[in-house]
């Protein structure tokens, strides 16, 4: 289970989100006049004369750190396919006309989510497959500022260019990523920050595997923007003080705990608590 950040912190993220698109905004006119060959000159005043620094522009193979989600803050927003609402920031999947819906709320880099998933993921499908329910998906990034990194928005972005190939696509790749096998221990590196290797894992996926055009998108942070839209969203929910969260409909499922409700751990558990709820 991983805590969000307080209300005042995640003020302060929203804050600090738009001080950083304006600033973007700002250092775009400066770009536009001074990108060369991929590389960003800065002209820097010093005494005497004038100095150049020369910095690469970042977002390459490797996942491009923290300079390429500064630049994402005043990107162009690309929604993916299979999305709709407000900026492409709601993603239903399962048939359409399911009577109930279960939410889930989690973090790319969340070890809960994963122990969530692992256990009772495939639950899941098969009972959106079934008809039981639909699902509405909700992802944050939160864990980036309490770990340090940027593997929770590089994945979320990566999930966008599944989506956009479709909806199994999408959910296979989650399920990819929360496997016991590819995801990266919470105190371990920022796996998720690197492009290849969210690759890697897509070619898990038949859909993804060998897909240029979704490889394309990830190494280009087609997604990046959508991503930091989709964890703007994540943090509006204001009763969801930790991830995994699960609701069917309006209850949320689980034990309580000092941080909220513990999502059920077993399958059996997860249907119990779910017939209860779609019961009323």
């Amino acid at each position: 289970m991983s805590n969000r950040n307080s209300q005042a912190n995640k003020q302060a993220a929203r804050e600090r989100l738009r001080v950083e698109r304006e600033r973007q905004k700002k250092k775009e006119k400066v770009r536009r006049q001074l990108t060369v060959g991929g590389s960003i000159v800065a002209v820097l005043a010093v005494a005497g004369g004038i100095g150049v620094a020369v910095a690469n522009s970042g977002g390459g193979d490797s996942g491009g750190g923290s300079a390429k989600w500064a630049d994402a803050a005043s990107a162009k927003l690309v929604q993916p396919a299979n999305t709709s609402g407000k900026n492409g920031t709601e993603i239903i999947v399962g048939k359409k006309d399911a009577k109930h819906t279960l939410s889930l709320f989690e973090d790319a880099r969340c070890p809960g989510c994963a122990g969530f998933e692992q256990k009772v993921g495939e639950t899941i499908q098969k009972d959106l497959k079934a008809g039981k329910y639909k699902a509405s998906i909700h992802l944050g990034t939160f864990l980036d500022n309490n770990l340090q990194g940027t593997g929770s928005k590089n994945a979320l972005s990566a999930m966008g260019a599944a989506l956009n190939v479709s909806p199994d696509a999408f959910l296979k790749f989650k399920e990819a990523l929360f496997s016991k096998e590819y995801h990266p221990e919470e105190t371990g590196p920022d796996k998720f920050a690197d492009n290849n290797y969210l690759i890697k894992v897509a070619d898990t996926v038949p859909a993804l595997k060998g897909n240029a055009k979704f490889q394309d998108a990830v190494k280009a942070g087609t997604y990046n923007r959508w991503a930091m839209e989709m964890s703007e969203a994540f943090n509006g929910f204001k009763d969801v003080k930790s991830t995994p969260t699960v609701k069917m409909d309006d209850t949320v499922l689980g034990t309580d705990s000092a941080n909220g409700k513990v999502a059920p751990s077993t399958p059996d558990a997860f249907n119990a608590e779910v017939d209860k709820a779609m019961k009323g």
